[in-house]
C-alpha cells in the first residue's frame, strides 16, 4: 500500500485573491470554488494547488514550499516581483545549483531554478 500526493494546499485569509495569484503566475486554471472557502486551481502538468479559508494562518516560516523551474529563472523573478512577489533570498554559491525564494502575496515562501 501507498499514498499519492493529490495536491499542495495552502492556508490563507483570502482564498479566491491568492488561487487568481498562483493561476495567473502559473498558466493555471481556477477548477472549483467551494464558496470562497476552498479554491483549487489545476497546474499544466496535471498537478493541483489548494486555497483554504483560514481564519488565523499559521505564523512564521512555512515547514513546506514549491520549486519551481523556468528556462530563464531571472526574468522570471523579474515578472513575478512585478506581479506582486517579494525578494526573499538568493543563492547562488554554487553556480550549477542556484536558485532564489520570493513570497506570494501572503508571505508563503516559493523557489524559482532552472528546471530540474
Amino acid at each position: 500500500m501507498s499514498i499519492s500526493v493529490g495536491m499542495v494546499t495552502f492556508d490563507t485569509t483570502d482564498p479566491r485573491r491568492l488561487a487568481a495569484w498562483w493561476a495567473d503566475q502559473t498558466s493555471g486554471q481556477i477548477v472549483a470554488d467551494m464558496e470562497g472557502f476552498f479554491v483549487m486551481v489545476a497546474l499544466p502538468g496535471g498537478f493541483t494547488l489548494g486555497f483554504q479559508k483560514v481564519g488565523d494562518p499559521t505564523p512564521g516560516k512555512n515547514k513546506l514550499h514549491l520549486d519551481c523551474g523556468s528556462v530563464d529563472p531571472a526574468a522570471e523573478v523579474e515578472r513575478l516581483i512585478a506581479a506582486g512577489a517579494t525578494f526573499v533570498a538568493k543563492h547562488d554559491e554554487d553556480p550549477t545549483f542556484a536558485w532564489t525564494v520570493l513570497a506570494d502575496p501572503d508571505g508563503n515562501q516559493f523557489c524559482v531554478a532552472p528546471p530540474h
